[in-house]
């Protein structure tokens, strides 16, 4: 498999109205690819990066981390979040139920009640509402400057920017991922960095 992504047409420059309409043909090729990996890929590059998250997570001294539910072939991370919590370090998971709105975050283990979201995510169903220091985000495509292709909803760009400080934001995907660019807008927000199977991305 290739490591990169052509981009459609008309990558080097857009105006503005053409970006949606850019982004939404790059995630439909890229999500496309991603299905089509083997299970046994997936789970070995999962595995991979589990292996380099932790490590980074470790270097800055995590007390809450947050995650996600996989869905679509993205990378499966439960079993990080238990080595996680083994570890003393808590845990956490978006909660997203409403359109155009900033996701939350819960805290959540292994065994505790889960409810369904937007798009039947599942989300922990009771409890507070935490701030974790460490923000762990799926990508669809991400460019050379980590900004990050999502799933067009906007939800994440909301949520750091409604957040009172901004966390570690580590976008995860695969290295086959890679776009030249995402043509990032003013709402955009970077990652702090990407991790892929091969490790953080420089």
């Amino acid at each position: 498999m290739s490591e990169a992504t052509t981009a459609p047409a008309g990558q080097d420059r857009l105006a503005p109205e053409q970006v949606p309409g850019w982004r939404k043909e790059m995630r439909r090729v890229l999500l496309e690819r991603r299905v089509a990996v083997p299970r046994e890929q997936i789970a070995q590059w999962s595995e991979q990066i589990s292996a380099h998250l932790l490590e980074r997570i470790e270097a800055v001294n995590a007390r809450m981390v947050s995650a996600y539910w996989p869905i679509r072939a993205e990378p499966e991370l439960r079993p990080l979040l238990q080595t996680l919590r083994d570890r003393g370090i808590a845990t956490a998971l978006p909660v997203c139920t409403a359109l155009h709105q900033p996701m939350t975050f819960r805290a959540w283990k292994s065994g505790d009640r889960l409810e369904r979201g937007l798009w039947k995510i599942p989300y922990p169903a009771e409890g507070p509402d935490v701030l974790p220091d460490v923000v762990i985000s799926p990508v669809v495509g991400f460019d050379p400057e980590n900004y990050r292709l999502g799933y067009g909803g906007g939800f994440f760009d909301r949520t750091l920017a409604a957040m009172p400080a901004l966390p570690l934001v580590l976008g995860i995907g695969y290295s086959m991922m890679a776009i030249p660019t995402i043509h990032p807008q003013p709402h955009d927000i970077p990652m702090s960095t990407i991790i892929t199977e091969r490790g953080e991305v420089r």
